[in-house]
């Protein structure tokens, strides 16, 4: 593991863009939602914007950017974003500049008899138009170690109750695209399976999200302020999931088939 990762936290990165229309249009048609983005900003869709883009020599095996370029050099081989909290100030204008300030906030190691060697990295970002913070947000990504494999998940109907959602290959593609996310474990299965010892392609955090944070905001019937959410456990391709509200005041759960909660969220509205 790289030693000098302390020296990577505080470092701010600004990048500038225009919040295309079309984009968010591109986002919200692999949700699922209603296409008027005008009128409709999609759940989280400021995720369509600010995406790296280099060249074929500075990706990683895993299809994203090479660490070291916009991230510390973090050698641990997997990555999994694993949690993230926001809070919206005010509405995004759409064709309009935007400016997003991100920085390392803090970089954490931890070491466990089951979890192995871990690296946790928070990361802050901050969106703003005609210097107004529109969105603030912290986002905390795990690297670890390869470990052992995971063993599939058996349907066996224990999702319960809720909104059903069954993420195809299709959806996982579009979503990618919609997000620029080159990662292969959502797209290439011979590589989840291989490298990465997974059963099968593994749904983004952030769609799940994303569907939690739609499903939040038609329960609170208003924009939401604030949304956090916690990754617990992987869902796959092709298996049904139930999105339902939480056994707490103002939380949302996204379920699997075999009844283990993957991600579960807190809002305000």
């Amino acid at each position: 593991m790289t030693d000098d990762l302390e020296s990577w936290i505080g470092r701010p990165r600004t990048q500038v863009a225009t919040l295309e229309p079309e984009l968010a249009v591109r986002y919200a048609a692999a949700m699922g939602v209603s296409l008027d983005v005008a009128e409709n900003f999609p759940p989280l869709g400021h995720w369509a914007y600010f995406n790296d883009a280099v060249g074929p020599d500075q990706l990683g095996p895993d299809g994203h950017p090479q660490r070291g370029i916009f991230l510390p050099p973090i050698a641990l081989p997997r990555r999994m974003f694993a949690s993230s909290s926001l809070s919206f100030e005010a509405p995004l204008t759409l064709g309009a500049p935007a400016e997003l300030t991100s920085t390392i906030a803090d970089i954490r190691r931890r070491s466990g008899r089951q979890s192995g060697e871990m690296v946790l990295m928070d990361q802050t970002r901050e969106l703003k138009q005609d210097g107004q913070v529109k969105l603030s947000e912290t986002q905390t990504i795990v690297y670890r170690e390869a470990g052992p494999r995971t063993p599939p998940v058996v349907d066996t109907g224990a999702g319960g109750a809720g909104e059903l959602w069954l993420p195809t290959t299709v959806d996982l593609f579009r979503y990618s695209a919609a997000t620029y996310n080159g990662h292969r474990i959502h797209y290439d299965q011979a590589y989840v399976r291989e490298e990465e010892g997974y059963p099968d392609l593994l749904v983004h955090g952030p769609f799940t999200a994303a569907k939690l944070n739609d499903l939040a905001a038609r329960t609170a019937g208003a924009p939401l302020k604030t949304f956090s959410f916690r990754a617990l456990a992987p869902l796959f391709v092709n298996q049904p999931v139930r999105l339902r509200a939480g056994e707490e005041a103002n939380t949302v759960v996204a379920v699997r088939c075999d009844g283990q909660v993957a991600m579960s969220a807190t809002y305000s509205a």
